[in-house]
């Protein structure tokens, strides 16, 4: 099966799961967008979710978010991972936005990477999810799904985004990018997953590649077990 035919089988198979993805990081508007997902590296989705209320409550735009100071911004976020650094660069973009970009998120590419924290990652994201314009957003994730489903080599993340432009229509981009990452949550783990049980890995991963997870899996199991201590034997 080549790489296109695969594509367009997951692409079925990710529409019927996921019809209608939703964006998985709350936010009303672009720069809650922005900032929510800065706030998301090293961090769960669902605590992102759990601390922007409070830190939206405190300043929800780019000209309120520069007045505040690092320390207050820290206070509701300081339970994200990373949290400092992201605290001063959240201070610092809002702050940019306002001099630089009248206040408003830029629906630019250059623009928003430009900004400190913000990576292609981000801005993709950003200028999908918040403009609408195609971008295949790859996080560590889909790029270890799509190495997985042989879809790229998984050389680098920058490859696997170019791959993954090619196999699947331009207009399906933003959808695919978030169906990807539900699959993975929900049916396609990084650690201990049977590849043969899995509904896209069990036809799209090479026999090398599941027999290669197989016995990572079996390796990690029998180290497990060297660790467990031995119960004692009890005396007469």
């Amino acid at each position: 099966m080549t790489r296109a035919e695969k594509a367009a089988r997951i692409s079925e198979i990710l529409d019927e799961l996921y019809p209608d993805p939703p964006v998985p990081l709350d936010h009303r508007d672009p720069f809650t967008l922005l900032v929510a997902v800065l706030l998301s590296a090293q961090t769960t989705d669902a605590r992102v979710n759990i601390v922007t209320p409070d830190l939206f409550a405190l300043a929800d735009n780019p000209r309120d978010m520069a007045r505040q100071e690092v320390d207050a911004i820290l206070e509701t976020i300081k339970t994200c991972g990373l949290a400092p650094g992201k605290a001063k660069r959240i201070q610092a973009l809002s702050r940019i936005l306002v001099e630089q970009h009248g206040g408003e998120v830029p629906a630019d590419f250059e623009a928003l990477e430009a900004l400190p924290g913000v990576g292609h990652k981000t801005a993709s994201v950003v200028m999908a999810q918040a403009f609408g314009v195609p971008a295949f957003p790859v996080d560590t994730h889909i790029h270890r799904l799509a190495a997985r489903w042989g879809l790229s080599d998984g050389s680098t993340v920058e490859k696997t985004e170019a791959d993954l432009k090619k196999l699947f229509a331009e207009d399906r981009w933003n959808d695919v990018h978030l169906q990807i990452i539900f699959f993975g949550r929900e049916h396609c783990p990084a650690r201990g997953h049977d590849l043969s049980g899995c509904p896209i890995c069990g036809w799209a991963a090479s026999k090398k590649r599941i027999a290669e997870e197989a016995a990572g899996r079996s390796s990690k199991k029998k180290a497990s077990a060297k660790k467990k201590p031995k119960a004692s034997a009890r005396h007469k």
